[in-house]
């Protein structure tokens, strides 16, 4: 019973979790300012509403998913199976920030190369084809997996809470951490400047033309948070900096002032009688 409770307590949380992250870039992006950052859109076309519709389903039985899991690892915890701690006084500030920043990399690590596992020709079209499905994905794609999928994205957090200590503090930045950028990697739009994947401190955080790409191309474009295995391993799209640019180009364009227009003034005709 006291599992159910938990199950149906996390639910709704976890659901208007998507709803508030990826709802909000929707509205700024695509229908509150959807005139201002048009000339910031990856593909200049916008999806259509079935399209939408189908993310936000698939998302919502991720989401789901989630949940069980997540009730999974609550279970573990008061049963004493995991590393869990709350006593934040515990353990040193030090390595708390340690254990969020250990979390991150090591999720980074993991997704690569489950990601690149989805993509071998035995499993793409079971597991992973449904999140392919956006071609041209929206901030309601972050969450839309097939169920296996789900399974194999949330499995990072059983297996971190039974190598590392971790508070469930730790816990909630790592979950808020990754659908940010979650969302901001389907968002659509590009917002970094010009030059940025040059860059020799910003190219090693990802882009949302990186993973853009990797929704057009398919078979490129493999990390989550960060640049570095597909720079490391070379799965990084030949074009990936020229598309860049190319997006980034077309926005400069669109933010040029126009030329002024000088006024010819006529001189008129002197008649000579």
């Amino acid at each position: 019973m006291e599992l159910l409770a938990h199950l149906l307590k996390i639910f709704p949380l976890i659901v208007l979790r998507y709803f508030f992250f990826a709802g909000i870039a929707y509205l700024i992006f695509y229908v509150w300012k959807k005139q201002k950052f048009t000339f910031h859109k990856i593909q200049p076309k916008y999806p259509d509403r079935k399209v939408m519709n189908r993310e936000v389903m698939y998302s919502l039985l991720s989401l789901g998913i989630f949940a069980l899991i997540g009730t999974g690892v609550y279970w573990a915890k008061i049963s004493g199976y995991t590393k869990i701690y709350t006593d934040i006084h515990a353990r040193s500030a030090g390595y708390f920030i340690f254990s969020v920043v250990a979390f991150i990399l090591l999720h980074d690590f993991y997704f690569y190369w489950v990601h690149r596992l989805m993509h071998w020709d035995r499993i793409y079209k079971y597991v992973h084809r449904i999140h392919h499905l956006s071609t041209n994905p929206t901030p309601w794609a972050a969450f839309s997996f097939h169920p296996i999928e789900a399974v194999l994205e949330v499995a990072i957090l059983p297996i971190m809470v039974f190598i590392m200590p971790l508070h469930p503090l730790a816990i909630f930045i790592w979950v808020i951490f990754q659908t940010v950028l979650n969302v901001m990697g389907h968002l659509g739009f590009e917002l970094f400047p010009s030059g940025f994947t040059k860059h020799a401190l910003y190219k090693w955080q990802n882009t949302s033309v990186h993973h853009n790409m990797h929704h057009r191309y398919v078979r490129c474009n493999y990390g989550l948070y960060f640049n570095l295995w597909d720079r490391i391993m070379g799965t990084n799209h030949a074009q990936y900096d020229a598309e860049f640019e190319k997006v980034k180009a077309r926005t400069a364009a669109a933010h040029q002032p126009e030329p002024v227009k000088e006024e010819i003034n006529e001189v008129p005709e002197v008649v000579v009688s």
